[in-house]
């Protein structure tokens, strides 16, 4: 049996866990004036009137995970030298609405070039994928994951949602200055997407309870859970050979604040953007649909073996459907804004802001988040130090990046999760890539 959502994000929280990431979307990296075609992504503006003649990017790649429940000292990894164990190397902190996220951005072979002074074009490649469960209870979590030692409980959770949804893309970017005179500038730019999808799975109840007796390793459950998957995903498989196919778009403009500048070099006394990123949809025909009726009693046990899938076709009730689904992309609504303090430093700040609903299923959603990062910045290299508030994290992520001609790497929480004994989110990214400069 194919594994459609338990073994993925049960995996992949594991895998974050035992500090093997990938990489979140360049934290930090993406406002400078040498941003490149990393700047393209989360605003098309960027492409116009870029201190690039030409730049090829080769291979990025950018990851972020994250959560509200389990917390580990990443310092201490390197004491894991037996293996990670889920209990006794990990803090837990059990909610009725818990949340669980990542995601993972790889930008292929793409080029950002000026045509002039006023126009310029980028096409990328990427592939993307998001994972997203909301409003899980975490003690429920842990007796799914087959966790021992788990206490009684008594949960009610409502509008918990999951959805695990992988893509590629390729994006066309244009970009132009649209006002250009001594005190005000401006430049909008737009980027169309081909959408091939690989496909997800997808989750909703509206009212879930869940009770859990130790002694006799039993658990029972009320309510109504609707699970899907489109045709053929296997989450440990996941396979770009049949996908499906639509168009996304990203909309974006760049203002500056010119005038009588102290420093010749800064073209700008102040820069501010505001962009719609991931506006769009991939229809699946031929999804399977599941309705389970989740009133039932169940041997917990029947988790350490068995894949979600099926533990819920053996043990509850169900109706299947096979129907059109359309999973929607993370759109978001991106803002900045870069203060240059100097000719070499500058600080900027940046939010990103999801417009979709957790109840909007299946739709991926970014985590909302502020990022305030001072900068030192050359034409040939950049050093950055991110400090980022993040949803479901009560604590502040402070990282580092850097910028050294074809290379760039960082991570926007690297020093917070150095320093903190309860780290609950990661992310890293690393590029390469072959910048000609004006």
């Amino acid at each position: 049996m194919k594994s459609h959502f338990s073994l993925f994000t049960l995996t992949f929280f594991s895998l974050i866990l035992s500090g093997n990431l990938a990489a979140q979307s360049y934290i930090g990296s993406t406002v400078g004036n040498y941003g490149g075609i990393q700047s393209v992504l989360i605003n098309p503006a960027n492409a116009a009137d870029s201190r690039m003649r030409l730049e090829i990017n080769l291979i990025s790649t950018s990851a972020f995970v994250g959560n509200d429940f389990i917390s580990i000292d990443v310092s201490d990894i390197g004491g894991f030298s037996d293996g990670f164990d889920f209990d006794s190397d990990t803090d837990t902190n059990p909610l009725d609405n818990n949340n669980f996220f990542g995601n993972i951005d790889i930008l292929g072979p793409s080029a950002l070039f000026n045509i002039n002074s006023k126009n310029s074009l980028a096409l990328t490649t990427r592939v993307r994928g998001f994972f997203n469960i909301h409003n899980l209870g975490g003690d429920l979590y842990q007796v799914a994951n087959g966790s021992q030692g788990v206490d009684n409980f008594n949960i009610s959770m409502e509008n918990t949602s999951g959805v695990v949804h992988a893509w590629a893309e390729v994006g066309l970017t244009y970009g132009r200055v649209v006002l250009e005179n001594k005190d005000h500038f401006l430049k909008a730019g737009a980027t169309l997407k081909y959408l091939g999808g690989a496909g997800g799975v997808f989750g909703f109840s509206p009212q879930l309870g869940a009770n859990f007796n130790s002694s006799s390793n039993t658990l029972n459950t009320s309510g109504n859970l609707n699970y899907g998957y489109t045709s053929e995903f296997d989450s440990e498989n996941i396979s770009f050979s049949d996908i499906t196919s639509s168009f996304g778009a990203d909309l974006g403009v760049v203002y500056e604040l010119r005038g009588d500048r102290e420093y010749y070099q800064v073209p700008y006394k102040l820069r501010v953007g505001i962009s719609v990123t991931d506006i769009g949809a991939i229809n699946y025909s031929g999804a399977s649909n599941f309705r389970y009726d989740m009133n039932a009693t169940i041997d917990a046990s029947e988790f350490e073996n068995k894949d979600l899938d099926e533990v819920l076709d053996e043990n509850y009730s169900s109706t299947e459907t096979i129907e059109k689904t359309k999973m929607g992309l993370p759109t978001a609504i991106q803002v900045f804004a870069d203060y240059p303090i100097t000719n070499k430093f500058f600080v900027s700040a940046q939010g990103a802001i999801s417009v979709k609903k957790l109840d909007q299923v299946p739709v991926s959603n970014i985590i909302n988040s502020f990022t305030l990062t001072p900068r030192f910045e050359m034409r040939w290299i950049s050093v950055y130090s991110p400090v980022s508030f993040r949803k479901y994290d009560s604590s502040i992520a402070w990282g580092f990046g850097l910028r050294a001609g074809p290379l760039m790497v960082g991570s926007g929480s690297i020093f917070t999760n150095l320093i903190s004994k309860t780290s609950r989110s990661a992310d890293v990214y690393v590029g390469f890539k072959i910048p000609l400069y004006k």
